[in-house]
C-alpha cells in the first residue's frame, strides 16, 4: 500500500496540482474548476475546496483547498478525532493545501431527488447517529445538507467535516431531517419524482434568508 500511496502523492504533487486552475469568486458559492490534468476526474466542489480523483486509484480522492491555508490542517485534525467509523471518510494523507482521503461512493441526497431515486429512513438514521458519534467525540457537526451527505445500498455517509470544529452547531441538519419526514416520507419516498436543479437551488437560496431572516 505505501508504494501505491507514493505513487499518488507524486501524481498529485507533480500532474494535478501544476495544471489545476480553481477560482473562488466569492466565500458563499462554491469553488470553479476552471482546468484539470488529464486523467483527473472532479468529483465535486465545496465553498472552500474541490474533491478530485484519478481511475488508477479509484479508492482514494484528493481534496484540494483553494483558500484559508490553515483549513487542510483543520479538517485533517477533525478526521484524526473521528477516527475509523463506517459513516465517515478515512484521512490517508496530509499535505499543507490538501488531503487525501478514502473515497466514498454512492449519490448525493441533492443528486437523489433530481435523479428522482427513493430515500430509505435508514439513510437518515445513519446520518443522525453519525452526528452524534461526533458529538461525543467532542466535535460539533456543522454544514451537514443534502450536497454533505451521501448514500449507497441503502446506508447514509457523511461526505464533508470541515466544520465540525467550530464551537456553535447549526441548524441545517436538523431542519434537513424535520422536512424529510414531514414532507418527503408522506409523498416522494413512496412515487419519487425528479426534481429540477432550479427548483432545488431555489430552496437552498430560500433557506438561507429564512436561517438569516430568523436570527
Amino acid at each position: 500500500m505505501q508504494k501505491s500511496l507514493d505513487d499518488f502523492i507524486y501524481k498529485v504533487e507533480h500532474k494535478l496540482l501544476p495544471s489545476l486552475d480553481m477560482k473562488s469568486p466569492h466565500p458563499y458559492d462554491p469553488i470553479q474548476v476552471i482546468s484539470v490534468a488529464k486523467g483527473w476526474k472532479c468529483l465535486g466542489v465545496g465553498n472552500y475546496a474541490a474533491v478530485f480523483m484519478n481511475n488508477q486509484y479509484p479508492d482514494w480522492v484528493v481534496k484540494v483547498y483553494a483558500r484559508e491555508e490553515e483549513a487542510a490542517e483543520l479538517e485533517a485534525d477533525v478526521y484524526k478525532q473521528i477516527g475509523p467509523h463506517p459513516a465517515y471518510s478515512e484521512l490517508i494523507y496530509q499535505s499543507k493545501h490538501y488531503l487525501i482521503l478514502k473515497r466514498l461512493r454512492g449519490i448525493t441526497l441533492y443528486d437523489a431527488l433530481h435523479r428522482a431515486v427513493r430515500i430509505p429512513k435508514q439513510v437518515i438514521e445513519d446520518v443522525e447517529e453519525a452526528l452524534q458519534y461526533a458529538r461525543k467525540k467532542g466535535l460539533t457537526p456543522c454544514d451537514v445538507h443534502g450536497k454533505n451527505v451521501m448514500m449507497e445500498n441503502g446506508r447514509g455517509y457523511v461526505v464533508d467535516v470541515s466544520d465540525f470544529y467550530l464551537e456553535k452547531e447549526d441548524r441545517k441538519w436538523r431542519d434537513l431531517s424535520k422536512a424529510y419526514y414531514k414532507l418527503y416520507v408522506p409523498t416522494l419516498l413512496k412515487l419519487p419524482i425528479p426534481i429540477p436543479h432550479f427548483v432545488l437551488n431555489l430552496s437552498r437560496y430560500g433557506y438561507r434568508i429564512y436561517r438569516k431572516w430568523k436570527k
